[in-house]
C-alpha cells in the first residue's frame, strides 16, 4: 500500500522561515507516516519538465537557521496571478489543468502552498478547479489581515534596526540627514516597527501621506536645534500629498516595482534645508539572512498548523495567527485584504508622543 504523499512549493519573494515551515511540514507529516514531495522553484515544478524531490527527516535536518528556501522560488514565470498594483489576473485553464493533472499523476492527495497574496491568490484558483490545497501565508510586509502576523516579518525589522543603528553613527559624524528606504508597498508595518526599534526621527508610510514642506521644516527645527543627525525612514510605497506611486522601469511581467521614493525624499530635503543628506535601500537585505527567533517558531507553528488541516480535510483553507493560537481561515478570504496601519493607532501614536514625524 502507497504511503499517503502530499506536496509543498514556496511561491513568490523568498523570506526568513521558509525553511522552518519546510521543515515543520516534513516532521509533522512524518509523525502520521506522510510522505511529502517539494516541488522545485514554485509553482513552475508543477509544469514541464516537472521538478521535484522527496522531503525528508534527514534532507531537512538543520534547515530552520537557513534564510531562503531550499526548493526554491519564483515571483515570474507562467504562474503570475498579479499585475498592475495588487490587480487579479486568472491563471490560463491549460496551465491549471497541466498542475493538476501532475498532482494526480504523482499521486498527491494534497498541496500545500506557501506564499503571499499573489501565490495565494493562484493556490485559490487551484481549489476552483478541485486541486486539494492548504495555504500558508508568507510576506514580509505583514499585510495579510486574516492573519496577526507573518513570519519573516520580525527578521526584516531587525535588518531595518540594525540599518539604523549603523547610520547614526555615520550620519552623527558628518551631521548629515540619512534617509533609509525598506520594503512596504502598500503597508508601512516594516518602516514602522523598524523605524519605532531603530530610533528613527521621522517614519514616512503609505497609510500616512506626507508633506515634504513639514518634512523639511522638522529637519531643520531638528538640525538648528542641535542634533547630529536626522534619521528618516520611507517605506517604497509612501505617497507625497497628492503624489503617485514611485516605481522602477524595466519590469514586464507581474507587479510593477516600487522604488526610488527614498531618493527622492533625500532630493527634497537637501533642496528645502541646504542639509547634506545620503540615501541607502535596504532592498532584498531585508529579505536575506538568518530567521529571527520569533519567525523560527511561527514558521514551525505555521508547518504544524498546514498538515494538520490536511489531516482534518479542510482544503481551501489558509493557516493563521490570531489571539496568539494557530487556526485556519478560507483562502478566498485572506487575499486581497490587505491589513493597513491604522493612521490613528495606538503605534503611530507612540511614535508621535516620542516625536517622530510622518511628514504632517
Amino acid at each position: 500500500m502507497h504511503r499517503f504523499r502530499i506536496g509543498v512549493l514556496t511561491s513568490g519573494g523568498d523570506c526568513p522561515g521558509l525553511n522552518a515551515v519546510i521543515r515543520a511540514t516534513v516532521a509533522s507529516a512524518h509523525t502520521l507516516g506522510w510522505e511529502v514531495l517539494g516541488f522545485i522553484d514554485g509553482y513552475e515544478g508543477l509544469l514541464s519538465p516537472v521538478n521535484y524531490k522527496v522531503l525528508t527527516l534527514e534532507n531537512t535536518q538543520g534547515i530552520m537557521a537557513i534564510g531562503g528556501t531550499i526548493i526554491g522560488t519564483t515571483n515570474k514565470g507562467r504562474f503570475v496571478a498579479k499585475s498592475g498594483h495588487g490587480e487579479k489576473a486568472l491563471i490560463p485553464q491549460p496551465i491549471i489543468d497541466e498542475a493538476k493533472k501532475t498532482l494526480e499523476d504523482l499521486g498527491v492527495r494534497a498541496l500545500i502552498c506557501i506564499g503571499g497574496d499573489g501565490s495565494l491568490t493562484t493556490a485559490d484558483q487551484l481549489f476552483e478547479n478541485d486541486v486539494p490545497v492548504v495555504g500558508v501565508p508568507k510576506t514580509i510586509d505583514n499585510d495579510l489581515s486574516a492573519t496577526a502576523m507573518t513570519f519573516g516579518f520580525d527578521s526584516a525589522v531587525q535588518c531595518v534596526a540594525d540599518a539604523l543603528d549603523r547610520l547614526h553613527t555615520t550620519a552623527a559624524s558628518h551631521k548629515r540627514v540619512m534617509v533609509l528606504e525598506v520594503m512596504g508597498r502598500y503597508a508601512g508595518w516594516i518602516a514602522l516597527h523598524g523605524g519605532l526599534s531603530g530610533g528613527a526621527d521621522a517614519i514616512l508610510i503609505p497609510e500616512i501621506p506626507f508633506s515634504y514642506e513639514r518634512l523639511a521644516a522638522h529637519v531643520e527645527r531638528r538640525m538648528s536645534g542641535g542634533a547630529d543627525s536626522t534619521l528618516i525612514v520611507v517605506a517604497e510605497g509612501a505617497l507625497a500629498e497628492g503624489g503617485e506611486y514611485t516605481t522602477l522601469d524595466g519590469v514586464t511581467q507581474g507587479e510593477k516595482r516600487l522604488g526610488g521614493i527614498g531618493s527622492q525624499v533625500a532630493h527634497e530635503i537637501m533642496e528645502r534645508t541646504g542639509r547634506e543628506t545620503r540615501t541607502v535601500v535596504l532592498g532584498h537585505l531585508q529579505r536575506g539572512g538568518a530567521p529571527t527567533t520569533l519567525d523560527r517558531i511561527l514558521g514551525t507553528r505555521f508547518g504544524v498548523g498546514a498538515v494538520k488541516l490536511i489531516e482534518e480535510k479542510k482544503f481551501g483553507f489558509m493557516v493563521s495567527y490570531l489571539n496568539y493560537q494557530i487556526s485556519g481561515v478560507p483562502i478566498k478570504e485572506a487575499v486581497n485584504q490587505l491589513k493597513r496601519v491604522p493612521p490613528d493607532g495606538q503605534m503611530v501614536e507612540t511614535a508621535k508622543a516620542i516625536g517622530i514625524s510622518f511628514g504632517t
